[in-house]
């Protein structure tokens, strides 16, 4: 880990109050107090995450210089110990939080096996772009170790394990060369999906009012995301960031971000040929093979979900009726 390393959190104060933290080494420090403590500058505008995306281009050097000035201080000296720490979602809440579909070449194999269909060509080969779709954020966001009730028109509730690009600067008609500049960091999401009410019941198949997004996609508590924003810089390898799945202690997912079959970069850029992004907004890039739906397996009360990505961290989420 490099000596500037850090995460960028929101958590709980005392009160109650959601603050922007710095995570460093298991440590958590208040954003504002530790930017203004560093070089006496006014870093008040630093109070939540959000807003320190706002200001990613200046925030991210002296969050930088921050972990290098925490690190060289006795652990006494500086913050508190993360695991007294209540963590919330680390945006709250995105402008717009976008999902890629059938973005892993493993995933879409698995889904054509799952449902006894030929092979899906290859999309770059025909001429395809990436494919999003949007999800609700206020009602559908929830933080790591949130308990979750599953929706009760719902019996089919399925886990997708994704990696998340967090924005961190205005972006419109973004080269692919140039979108990553900006992104201002990872995290991770589970797109929960309502697999019994992707289609409306007595729509004619070939109507194009058949699907019913809403149903399938935004109910509450459909996005746990976290536990925190890796920035960019610190992740070692994006083309082939490991990423896995748990439900009760059983492996699901495993895979890589190598799988992708429209890059971080491609998806950027693609969205912002539509619309302009903006800091805070969040794009999951798509979930790989191991889905509940290809095994007919669901999730249930009393079910535990862990998502681990390397160079993030683990998201976990718990289940109830």
């Amino acid at each position: 880990m490099r000596e500037d390393s850090y995460r960028l959190a929101t958590y709980a104060d005392a009160d109650g109050v959601a603050r922007a933290g710095v995570v460093i080494d298991e440590r958590l420090l208040n954003a504002a107090e530790a930017l203004n403590a560093l070089d006496g500058g006014d870093a008040d505008w630093a109070g939540s995450v959000t807003a320190i995306l706002e200001h990613w281009q200046e925030a991210d050097p002296r969050l930088c210089a921050v972990a290098r000035a925490a690190r060289s201080a006795s652990r006494a000296q500086f913050g508190r110990p993360l695991s007294g720490v209540t963590l919330l979602p680390p945006v709250m809440y995105p402008g717009t939080v976008f999902c890629a579909g059938a973005n892993y070449r493993d995933h879409v194999r698995e889904m054509s096996l799952a449902l006894n269909l030929p092979p899906e060509p290859d999309p770059r080969e025909i001429g395809l772009k990436p494919w999003h779709f949007i999800k609700a954020s206020v009602p559908c966001i929830r933080p790591t170790g949130a308990r979750i009730a599953l929706p009760r028109y719902s019996r089919c509730v399925d886990w997708e394990a994704e990696i998340a690009l967090v924005i961190g600067k205005r972006c419109s008609a973004v080269d692919p060369a140039a979108a990553l500049d900006h992104v201002a960091g990872v995290t991770i999401v589970n797109d929960l999906s309502a697999r019994d009410h992707l289609q409306r019941d007595k729509v004619p198949p070939d109507s194009p009012f058949r699907f019913d997004w809403v149903s399938q996609k935004c109910f509450e508590g459909a996005l746990p995301i976290g536990p925190w924003i890796a920035p960019l810089e610190d992740i070692e390898a994006l083309d082939r960031m490991a990423i896995k799945l748990w439900v009760n202690d059983e492996l699901m997912q495993d895979s890589s971000s190598a799988n992708l079959i429209f890059s971080f970069a491609e998806q950027v850029s693609h969205l912002s040929t539509r619309l302009t992004l903006r800091p805070g907004d969040v794009i999951a890039t798509g979930t790989p093979a191991g889905c509940g739906v290809a095994r007919g397996r669901f999730l249930r009360p009393g079910d535990r979900v862990r998502i681990w990505v390397e160079g993030i961290g683990e998201l976990h989420s718990e289940f109830c009726e």
